[in-house]
């Protein structure tokens, strides 16, 4: 799984037509270091969606642009919007749900 910054956000996530799963995390957080295996076996097995991860520390413009108030939080994207916004650590079907939900919308 990628992480990038705010310089490649655009190109990363906003310039995408597919799917995008991104995780705002830090690496301080523990429920971000118990979602994180969970995501990158989930980047590995749903190939239709590409997943990236943000840290809150070193890009809060960014952060604070989607209003990241609690972290973990995840936003999927598509054609550069967000459509799904959830916080919280989940297991691997949590996950799997809300990505399920977001393919709807």
């Amino acid at each position: 799984m990628l992480k990038i910054n705010a310089d490649q956000f655009q190109n990363e996530v906003l310039n995408q037509k597919s799917l995008v799963f991104v995780d705002f995390y830090a690496d301080w957080c523990g429920p971000c270091k118990m979602t994180s295996p969970i995501i990158e076996e989930l980047a590995n097995e749903v190939k239709e969606v590409k997943f990236v991860k943000v840290n809150v520390d070193e890009n809060p413009d960014l952060a604070s642009q989607y209003n990241i108030f609690s972290i973990p939080t995840f936003l999927i994207f598509k054609d550069g919007k967000v459509i799904h916004q959830f916080v919280g650590a989940r297991g691997k079907e949590g996950f799997i749900s809300e990505i399920e939900k977001a393919k709807t919308m």
